[in-house]
């Protein structure tokens, strides 16, 4: 195990989450350690949106290079949302999480879901995330149940998925799209493993997240949208508006990359 991945698998501790952002190139990346978070992720959706893309759309080797761009420009733990591991069968998942550890991750996510066919049975899924332990080389290895995603919002299938997960190995069990705190303590009561949670508007706050035992908070994409929100409001006010409040925001924002990439 690296030196890299075993400080990563340290640091979740339920009942004291990790947070841990999502930046969509180098540039966010260092800015976001600079203002101390210890640990991030790469986000499959904001990563296309770099490409003019939506997510889903980039492949297996452009996301393990923007992976090893983030891991080159900072010094803390970098996880990579792998999606469902980049193809049909068990061997392109083995290929998959093989790269990622060959350009320095000290984490990988794998989720349930095929863009094509769908939610996978259990038993399915769960050889994936076997097929990913596999080859993770001390790799932290986070399983995702997507159904709460993906129209089939079933908190007794979520459970039975991510005890499945965990039982092929996964290091953390993740299933975005659960709002509800009850629920949330559910899944954490239920899984032996460490419990990520994606963040949105509607979530619990981080010290309710804490209380229940969570161990990671992610925010997927939205930090990328967030720039995303504050370009197009900036570009609005220019041609409608003819006038530039959004100075002031720009200089906040030069203030913080100038130190982050002093």
């Amino acid at each position: 195990m690296s030196k890299i991945a075993e400080t990563f698998r340290a640091l979740h501790v339920p009942g004291r989450p990790l947070l841990m952002p999502n930046p969509w190139d180098a540039g966010s990346a260092r800015l976001l350690t600079s203002l101390g978070f210890g640990a991030l992720a790469t986000t499959s959706g904001g990563h296309a949106g770099t490409l003019g893309r939506l997510d889903g759309q980039v492949a297996r080797d452009e996301a393990l290079a923007h992976a090893a761009e983030l891991v080159a420009a900072v010094d803390v733990p970098v996880s990579a949302d792998l999606e469902n591991g980049f193809g049909p069968d068990l061997d392109a998942v083995r290929r998959t999480v093989q790269g990622a550890a060959g350009v320095g991750l000290a984490g990988c996510s794998i989720e349930d879901f095929d863009p094509e066919a769908g939610l996978y049975p259990i038993d399915v899924a769960a050889e994936r995330v076997a097929a990913a332990v596999g080859e993770a080389d001390g790799m932290v290895i986070t399983a995702r149940a997507e159904n709460h995603l993906r129209g089939h919002p079933d908190l007794d299938d979520t459970i039975a998925r991510l005890r499945a997960y965990a039982d092929a190995g996964a290091d953390v069990v993740y299933a975005p799209g659960l709002a509800e705190l009850a629920d949330i303590e559910r899944v954490v009561g239920s899984v032996d493993r460490p419990v990520n949670v994606l963040v949105h508007a509607a979530a619990p706050t981080v010290a309710e997240l804490a209380s229940v035992g969570v161990a990671r908070i992610s925010v997927g994409s939205a930090f990328f949208h967030v720039a995303m929100g504050a370009l197009a409001r900036a570009g609005h006010e220019l041609l409608e508006e003819g006038t530039y409040g959004y100075s002031g925001v720009a200089a906040d924002g030069r203030r913080e990359s100038t130190a982050a990439f002093s």
